[in-house]
């Protein structure tokens, strides 16, 4: 049957297409909970203890695309401690480091536990959003090897898919990364404006939920300031979303995520009056 992938769900939706096209089987374990707009670390941690012993196993590194709902650091240790027990391998998507926290260090925690339990680690890294080179496709992958053998084994079949793949990567975006990265003085300033820019985000979200409740609505949206990254996981449902485009022009993604970084202090009173308009007298949770 072969080894399976397992998949948060929900997760960032070309996840699925990546790996079916890839002829790779894919299993879904429990992520979020409609029930109260967050975590659910419960089933997640059971599907992982159920999940045969060596699958492997995406995680999002920080900022998890869509939900923005992140384990804390005694979660994370103990989602590395069964996927150690049960012998799976880690594969990691980091597409948002710097951009959740702010601090660029922070927001690497999970890797950083994981490599230093020696647990055997896989990490896709891309720069598209947190280096502002979406069109430039760059980002890295990353195996965590235990010897210099185990690492030309790898490496060679690495070499035997990315032949025929691409051949060889554009250069002008990881150039551009190097250059920062390999300079510290705009290595911090790059740091600075990451943290400028989370800060923004926490700003709307904060923003977003005070107009909410301004406008007249009494949901709990308490949710929208815990999660964290660029994008909020309001509970609106696919009709509701429907309304927001068809009626008011703001476009978001039928399950419900929208982008706080798309947020600012001339618009989001008419987001806020919008999101109300749909949601008035609606569940935005599965408890409600």
């Amino acid at each position: 049957a072969g080894t399976k992938v397992y998949i948060p769900t929900p997760t960032w939706g070309n996840h699925w297409a990546i790996f079916r096209e890839a002829n790779v089987q894919t299993e879904a374990y429990r992520y979020y909970s409609r029930a109260t707009n967050g975590l659910d670390f419960e089933g997640l941690m059971e599907d992982l203890e159920n999940a045969p012993d060596r699958s492997v196993i995406l995680l999002h590194a920080c900022a998890h695309n869509p939900t923005g709902c992140d384990p804390n650091e005694e979660q994370w240790e103990a989602i590395a401690s069964i996927i150690e027990k049960k012998g799976h391998l880690a594969f990691f998507d980091s597409a948002y480091q710097g951009f959740a926290s702010g601090d660029a260090e922070k927001d690497a925690f999970a890797l950083r536990f994981f490599t230093s339990r020696k647990i055997p680690v896989m990490l896709a890294q891309s720069f598209a959003k947190n280096f502002g080179l979406y069109g430039e496709r760059c980002g890295t992958f990353s195996i965590l090897c235990n010897s210099p053998e185990e690492k030309s084994r790898v490496l060679s079949q690495l070499k035997l898919v990315i032949r025929p793949m691409y051949s060889n990567p554009p250069k002008h975006g990881s150039s551009i990364v190097k250059t920062i990265l390999s300079d510290e003085e705009l290595t911090a300033q790059y740091y600075n404006e990451c943290q400028s820019m989370a800060d923004r985000i926490l700003e709307m979200r904060a923003k977003l939920v005070s107009t909410l409740k301004g406008v007249g609505s009494t949901h709990d949206w308490s949710h929208v300031t815990s999660q964290i990254g660029m994008f909020a996981f309001t509970g609106m449902t696919e009709e509701m979303c429907d309304q927001l485009t068809d009626k008011y022009e703001i476009y978001l993604t039928r399950n419900g995520r929208i982008s706080v970084a798309g947020l600012n202090p001339g618009n989001v009173e008419y987001v806020a009056k919008a999101i109300h308009a749909v949601t008035d007298g609606k569940s935005i949770t599965a408890s409600e």
